[in-house]
Parts: structure tokens; C-alpha cells; sequence
């Protein structure tokens, strides 16, 4: 993945795109707020400590080096890179790692503005970007293996994740699994969300959930349902572009037997069914705007409705909560007014070191649906083994469809392997990855890179010279997805082949460009 940032310079202050990230080498006081971040290192994928996935290594004194090796579980050494479970509030006590193939004194780390310069120090092979290295320099986004043992994804943290204000603590469970609310994930955004949940749920006005497709509209809804004072109540969730237009009123509000068709059962309609408790339609901008009128009386307060057929007017007690993956503005202004809470909920694109720990629970999912196809990836300590290949090319990834698209690739990971453990297939491997319809740093640079690599004009069969390479990176501003495509090239993965054919220095480019 390319670094969701333009620009490093040297200084405790960066800027990054759009906003200006502070990195300071001091420890904020005790302050609700997030305060300054700092490069992190968190585990993405762990051979010998599959458990320790998610831990978070931050590195918040700038220019300050600590050395990443194996030591003893209860070693606490000066200058040693320790993970811990970092969570709201609290100040974890890490642990450094354990692999037996990684050396006491594998890797010397040195944080430098929002980057991490890393130095191979022990015996175990480093790879960046496809090729080993014994040096190199890590922007968010940038994964490093140590072959055979860890994988770590490079972040930017806030040295103390901003305590919980209105989700209680009871409620996380245990670090890595799904929450009481079934929302899965230890980033400062999934904390912020699951905050943000709860306040929506105590202040009981009508709310609006808005996210990309697959990011898990419908779970959030629940979990206001759930942590307000309508939990006793029914929720009711219907997707209204499934609903057809000659039934849609009769669908919301219900009808009488026998009308409008003859034969027709008396059936309460959505609205009616969820009294007392909480309706929730998806994809609401897709609702006839015929029903509008109708669904804003509802909505205004006292609850009147009318079953199609019926001459008395009825009243109901419902909570309304919409979803849609469309801009706000899209929907029709007097709707919208009625909606004043809104929950934005970040795609996987937005959250990165959640993939590894969503792996995880989908792999674990899959097991209990289908025992007898994935018992053959499973050890006796119960994990499921998976290659970090397969890891680093879901860290990499960019999603349309989220946590949906997540599940599916994990299944076709499983039918294409043929060992022990789930395989990146090749045809994965080679699949150029859509454009993202997430907003946000990440993709404007994207976008800027887009402008600045310009396509390579050579013969399709032709494989490109390493100026050629060199160029394209250098156009492109590091972003190797659009190399790649500049390059007329399968993929990144096959731009990181031909740099490993030409020995090409990656960072040694950077610091030509610079």
C-alpha cells in the first residue's frame, strides 16, 4: 500500500494530506483527546505467535533507535522494541517477540517524522516490497517481512488511544475478538466508531449510517438498537431498493385483508412491526419518493400512519435508522432533515491493521460453517495457517465491497490452495485492483500520483528497462500501484519481481528524486 502522505521533511511536524500530523518525542498528560501521533510497527501475521496479531510497537521518540529481537517473555531491556495490546485509555506493558528464527538483535528502527529507517542486524532475511533488503525506509502502509516469522505493518498511532466516553469498557471483550456489539478491530478508528455508536444510541433521535457497500451498515445499526432504551423492543431491517414500487406502501405502513387485491393477508408493514423498537432501511435513498410524505409524518413525532385500506389512523413508536453509500446530499433534503444523527462507518481501505485481525475471525467463521473444508488449514493450537504472501496481499488490497470482498477472497484463497495452509493464488496474485470509492489521503494521492506517472509507450510483449522502472517510480512518487500501471504491468507484484531481476534500490531512487 502505498503512504497516505505526499511529503517528509525532517522536523516533529509533518504534512501529510490533508491535515498536519504532530509527532513529538514527549508523553501527552491525561487527556481525553488523542494528542500527537507517531510510526508504529503493528504484527500483521506471526508463524510461531499467530495470537499476538494486532499487538502495536509505537515509536515515538524521533531519532531515537531501538533494536527489534527475540528475548525472553518477561524481558524488559533498555532500547528494545516491545508490542502491546493497545487499547482506550491505557498504557499496555509489551513484550518483544519470540520467533526462533529471528536473531536477539534482528533489526535496528529508527523513527524519523511519520517514517521508520530500519537496519538488518541479525541473521534473519528482510524483505520490502518483494526483495530482500538490509536497509530501507517505512512509510504507513509499507509492510516488512521477516522471512518465515513476521510480518509488520507500518501505522501511524496516537500514543494513547482517546478513552471510551460513552461504550463501557465491559463491553470490548477480549483484544483482537469482536466487541459485545459484533464489531471487530483494535484501530484508534474502530474505537472512535464503537464511542460513537453508543452516544447515538443513548440520544434516541432518528440516525443515518453512511460507509461504502460490505463495511457492515447493518451491524452498527444493531448496536444502537441494542445500547438504547429500545432493546427490549423489535428491530425490523429491510433494504428498500428490494422493495417493488406497486407494493412499497403497503410494505411500510401494511394493509387490511383482502385490499388493495383480493386474496391479500392483512399484514402490519414494517412500520408497524418495529413499534416499540427500531426500523432500519438500507440503501434508503432508493425508497419511492412517493412514500416520502407518508414516512416524514412518521417520522415528525407523533407517529401517524395509515394501512392501505384502512380509514383510522394508527400511531407507532419507531426509531428510524437509514444507510446508504451515497453521499448525504443525495438524498432528498427533507428526508435528510429528519435524519440528524449521522455515523460514518471507515471501509477497510480506511483501516488497515484491522485486515490481519478480521482474517482471523472470518477464517474462524468459516470453520464453524464448514468444518470439513477447512479443518485441513487448521493446527492443534487451533489457528488456522495462512502464508503472509496471502496476508500482505490482503494488507495491500484495495476494496470496493469491504468486509464482504474480505470473506470472499479469503474463500477462493482456500479453494486455490492445495497444502497445509491458505496460499495466495496466482490468480489472485495477478488481479489489478479497482479503483477505490473511498474519499480520503489515501486516495488523493492516488489521484496526484495518476497525474504524475505517465503511461510507458512500449510493445505489450516488451519487458520495460530498469530507466524505464526507475522513471516510472520516480513519476509516480513511490505509489507502485500506479507504476505498475504506467509500466503496463499486471500488477505491483510483478513490478516487485523486476525489481528484484534488476536490483533495483528503491530507496535509493527516493533519495535521487529528493
Amino acid at each position: 500500500m502505498e503512504s497516505p502522505l505526499d511529503s517528509i521533511d525532517d522536523r516533529t511536524s509533518v504534512r501529510a494530506n490533508p491535515t498536519t500530523i504532530e509527532i513529538n518525542s514527549s508523553v501527552p498528560t491525561d487527556r481525553d483527546d488523542a494528542g500527537p501521533v507517531a510510526p508504529a510497527l503493528v504484527i500483521a501475521w506471526c508463524a510461531e505467535e499467530p495470537a499476538r496479531v494486532g499487538e502495536a510497537a509505537i515509536f515515538e521518540m524521533e531519532g531515537s533507535a531501538r533494536v527489534l529481537g527475540r528475548g525472553a517473555e518477561d524481558s524488559q531491556g533498555a532500547g528494545r522494541v516491545m508490542f502491546g495490546r493497545q487499547r482506550p485509555g491505557e498504557r499496555p506493558r509489551g513484550r518483544q517477540v519470540s520467533g526462533s528464527g529471528i536473531s536477539r538483535e534482528q533489526l535496528r528502527i529508527t523513527p524519523k517524522g511519520d517514517r521508520l529507517f530500519v537496519e538488518r542486524l541479525g541473521k534473519c532475511a528482510t524483505l520490502f516490497r518483494g526483495a530482500k533488503v538490509d536497509k530501507c525506509t517505512l512509510a504507513p502502509g509499507d509492510t516488512l517481512l521477516l522471512k518465515g516469522q513476521l510480518l509488520l505493518l507500518c501505522v501511524l498511532r496516537p500514543l494513547m488511544i482517546a478513552g471510551l466516553r460513552d461504550f463501557q469498557a465491559s463491553l470490548l471483550g477480549a483484544f483482537g475478538a469482536p466487541c459485545a456489539l459484533g464489531i471487530l478491530g483494535e484501530s484508534p478508528a474502530i474505537h472512535a466508531l464503537r464511542d460513537t455508536v453508543a452516544f447515538h444510541a443513548k440520544a434516541g433521535a432518528h440516525a443515518l449510517v453512511l460507509g461504502p457497500s460490505g463495511a457492515g451498515k447493518e451491524l452498527l445499526a444493531r448496536g444502537i438498537h441494542r445500547l438504547s432504551a429500545r432493546d427490549s423492543g423489535p428491530f425490523v431491517a429491510r433494504n428498500a431498493a428490494t422493495i417493488p414500487v406497486g407494493l412499497a406502501e403497503a410494505e411500510l405502513f401494511g394493509n387490511v385483508k383482502n385490499y388493495p387485491n383480493p386474496g391479500m393477508a392483512e399484514r402490519p408493514g414494517l412500520i408497524g412491526a418495529a413499534d416499540g423498537g427500531t426500523l432500519f432501511l438500507d440503501e434508503i435513498g432508493d425508497l419511492p419518493e412517493a412514500l416520502h410524505a407518508s414516512l416524514l409524518r412518521v417520522l415528525d413525532g407523533d407517529g401517524e400512519y395509515h394501512r392501505l385500506g384502512e380509514a383510522k389512523a394508527r400511531r407507532a413508536n419507531v426509531r428510524l435508522v437509514g444507510a446508504t453509500n451515497r453521499p448525504p446530499e443525495a438524498l432528498k433534503h427533507d428526508l435528510l432533515a429528519r435524519l440528524p444523527l449521522r455515523i460514518q462507518v471507515p471501509g477497510l481501505n480506511a483501516r488497515r491493521e484491522d485486515i490481519p485481525l478480521l482474517v482471523r475471525h472470518l477464517l474462524h467463521k468459516a470453520h464453524e460453517r464448514s468444518p470439513e473444508l477447512v479443518q485441513r488449514f487448521t493446527g492443534s493450537n487451533g489457528e488456522i495457517a495462512v502464508s503472509s504472501d496471502l496476508v500482505s496481499y490482503l494488507l495491500h488490497r484495495q476494496y470496493t465491497t469491504h468486509v464482504r470482498e474480505l470473506d470472499g477472497l479469503l474463500w477462493r484463497a482456500m479453494a486455490g490452495s492445495r497444502g497445509a495452509r491458505i496460499d495466495l493464488p496466482e490468480e489472485m496474485e495477478h488481479e489489478t485492483f479497482p479503483p477505490s470509492n473511498e474519499a480520503g489521503p489515501a486516495a488523493q494521492v492516488t489521484q496526484v500520483a495518476e497525474t504524475r506517472a505517465p503511461a510507458v509507450r512500449r510493445k505489450p510483449e516488451e519487458e520495460p528497462t530498469p530507466d524505464e522502472i526507475r522513471a516510472a517510480i520516480d513519476a509516480s512518487g513511490g505509489n507502485f500501484a500506479q507504476a505498475a500501471k504506467a509500466l503496463h504491468l499486471p500488477s505491483r507484484y510483478a513490478l516487485y519481481r523486476l525489481l528484484r531481476k534488476n536490483g533495483i534500490d528503491v530507496d535509493a531512487i527516493r533519495e535521487e528524486g529528493e
